[in-house]
């Protein structure tokens, strides 16, 4: 009965409420004429600040050290850009039935994000799974995904995504994957001062994202775009989103049984397999989907704080199963010794004692 237990205090992400305030101030006081130009430059700045330091950060021999395990990240990058787009174009048949169109570009979008690395990690180590493998895995993703979101952008969601073309791809590239390795390159010079000053440069990491949204939201709400969502229309969505999700969670587990992973490495498959960076996907959506942005961003913010939730409860139930499985293994009687050793006068296994 403990492990039906519902737990008392569901994990509300502080930074969910920020995102959430930023868009109400969004829709308050938009940045209309010169006030949109310098927001949108500044939005600029800040994400290819945000990719510098994405890339300063990485170290290139943790990550070649990664690739050892490679069968583990082989399945996280399978899960993350082959099943999950393959679940989004799934959903087009629910267009115009529970979606309309643009939230259901946002979805698929969703589906094309990286996977996160600091949760991946964090509920990883809480459910006692393979903690390094979260770690490459979630980097690995991430890496790979300046390159290839949007490129599957460009392939599945075509011209209907908000305006994908060439100029969207060079613009990506100078935007994201430029910086990220220039701070590759200059990591050495760097790596230290940032390293000892992780809080201060993760409030800026969040603080860029925040503007992202504003800049994001701020052009929607002038452009008028939000009369295209209703509340039934975002009822639909969550519902989508949830069963997305558990459908995700249950491939990561039985599918990395199938493949005959041990369990803390299926743990490290399922958080990293599961879930998706709103850091990643939010600067490739404001770049991506230009004044289309804050609808293609929604299911993204939505789908984060679900997965944090639903993660939460799953990990701690991951532990809970470790710690039944160690008090069992403890308190399982040692095999009695048989009447011919014990004649014999052999050590008792138990006590000890001839």
């Amino acid at each position: 009965m403990k492990r039906l237990r519902w737990p008392s205090r569901l994990p509300i992400d502080p930074y969910i409420v920020l995102l959430l305030a930023t868009v109400g101030v969004a829709a308050l006081l938009p940045a209309r004429g010169g006030a949109a130009h310098v927001a949108s430059g500044a939005s600029t700045a800040a994400i290819a600040f945000l990719f510098f330091l994405y890339g300063a950060r990485l170290s290139t021999r943790e990550a070649l050290d990664g690739l050892k395990h490679w069968r583990l990240h082989v399945t996280v990058l399978a899960c993350t850009f082959v099943l999950f787009p393959l679940l989004g174009l799934a959903a087009r048949g629910l267009v115009p039935v529970l979606l309309n169109q643009p939230l259901y570009q946002g979805l698929l979008f969703l589906t094309l994000v990286p996977s996160t690395i600091q949760s991946s990690i964090a509920f990883t180590s809480i459910a006692r799974g393979n903690v390094p493998a979260a770690i490459c895995a979630g980097s690995f993703s991430s890496l790979v995904g300046i390159i290839l979101t949007p490129l599957l952008a460009a392939a599945l969601l075509g011209s209907g995504g908000g305006g994908f073309s060439a100029h969207s791809l060079v613009t990506i590239v100078l935007q994201l994957l430029v910086p990220f390795l220039a701070g590759q390159v200059l990591r050495r010079w760097v790596g230290g001062f940032l390293t000892r000053h992780k809080k201060v440069l993760g409030l800026v990491d969040r603080g860029s994202i925040l503007l992202v949204v504003y800049t994001a939201f701020s052009e929607g709400m002038v452009r008028g775009i939000w009369h295209q969502v209703s509340p039934l229309r975002l009822g639909g969505l969550l519902a989508v989103e949830a069963v997305l999700l558990a459908v995700m969670l249950a491939l990561t587990w039985y599918g990395g049984r199938m493949l005959g992973f041990g369990r803390q490495d299926r743990i490290a498959i399922q958080f990293a397999g599961s879930k998706k960076s709103l850091a990643s996907g939010l600067p490739m959506a404001s770049v991506l989907f230009g004044a289309h942005a804050s609808l293609a961003v929604l299911p993204l913010m939505l789908f984060h704080q679900m997965q944090l939730m639903v993660c939460a409860v799953i990990a701690k139930r991951r532990a809970h199963d470790a710690e039944a499985e160690g008090a069992a293994g403890s308190l399982s009687p040692a095999p009695a010794p048989s009447s011919s050793s014990a004649a014999a006068g052999t050590v008792n296994p138990v006590s000890g004692s001839r």
